[in-house]
């Protein structure tokens, strides 16, 4: 999933190596450039059959892409490819370029039906927004079966807890400040099993001409999203939505965030904005240690 993958487990090692097997099947079935996923086979034929698994998160990529009003949308990588994020090859793309790619966003041209899906009008299936979360649940839920009393799982941006550690501490996952990547601007401190998702636009980026570019794109405008935004952690039990959402209120901006917040009962979420400032949701916020934030209240 092109990232560094972290797995801590008390209790078994053969628990450890069935995760590590996960996640490179989950690896293999869902990436966007392996030639035998199904996400390859997608969009390389426009008609697939996909497994059990590739239509469960389809549906799941759909039902959020329409929650957060496209905000996320899985179906955005003739823009990644545009902008060679995929492949490492940024650059800035002309804006005729852009629109083309543009009329091929948008999950109005996904057809479903059960594991039959149809892509039309040139669309391309990326769950690179999504399938790290998927991913740290299935693995979290594969934990919990095999009887693991506790682990931490770090995918990346994605951070998913299972379980107590044993001497009763609580987890401290930092948040990375994103002036300072390698330092924490802030700490969240609790116990029991989490999925934290942190997007933000100093974890891939180029530059050009002395500006930025970072790979969170808006799919409205086929920019990166300019929202104010420096990072978005999303705290959730499930990973799939937290990772989804990370990026959707990361697009949205603080204030279209908030009040998606405000209409949502099943999240809670940290902002830093682009000056460094700290906003928490009110369940976020007990979390966190001794920074200086501001609470977002209902």
């Amino acid at each position: 999933m092109d990232t560094l993958m972290h797995v801590k487990i008390w209790g078994s090692a053969d628990a450890a190596d069935a995760v590590e097997q996960e996640l490179f099947r989950l690896d293999k079935l869902l990436s966007v450039t392996g030639e035998s996923s199904d996400v390859f086979l997608l969009n390389r034929g426009r008609r697939a059959q996909l497994s059990d698994e590739a239509a469960e998160l389809l549906r799941s990529a759909i039902a959020l892409s329409r929650r957060t009003d496209g905000a996320f949308d899985p179906t955005v990588y003739p823009l990644v490819q545009l902008w060679g994020f995929t492949e490492g090859t940024q650059r800035v793309p002309a804006q005729d370029e852009l629109q083309a790619a543009l009329d091929n966003i948008g999950i109005e041209n996904i057809e479903q039906d059960g594991n039959a899906v149809t892509l039309k009008n040139g669309a391309q299936l990326d769950f690179g927004g999504i399938a790290k979360g998927y991913a740290a649940e299935k693995c979290a839920a594969l934990l919990q079966t095999a009887g693991v009393e506790a682990a931490l799982l770090s995918l990346g941006g994605n951070v998913q807890t299972v379980g107590t550690k044993p001497d009763g501490s609580q987890w401290a996952v930092g948040i990375a400040d994103p002036a300072q990547p390698a330092q924490a601007i802030a700490t969240l401190r609790f116990t029991g099993s989490l999925a934290l998702v942190t997007s933000g636009g100093y974890q891939r980026y180029f530059e050009e001409d002395g500006v930025r570019y970072h790979h969170i794109l808006d799919p409205e405008t086929g920019m990166p999203a300019q929202s104010g935004l420096a990072s978005v952690t999303v705290l959730a039990e499930s990973g799939t939505l937290a990772d989804a959402l990370s990026t959707a209120l990361f697009v949205m901006g603080l204030d279209a965030a908030a009040q998606f917040w405000r209409s949502s009962d099943d999240f809670e979420a940290i902002f830093i904005t682009d000056d460094g400032q700290i906003f928490a949701t009110q369940g976020a916020a007990v979390l966190l240690g001794d920074c200086e934030f501001q609470e977002i209240s209902r």
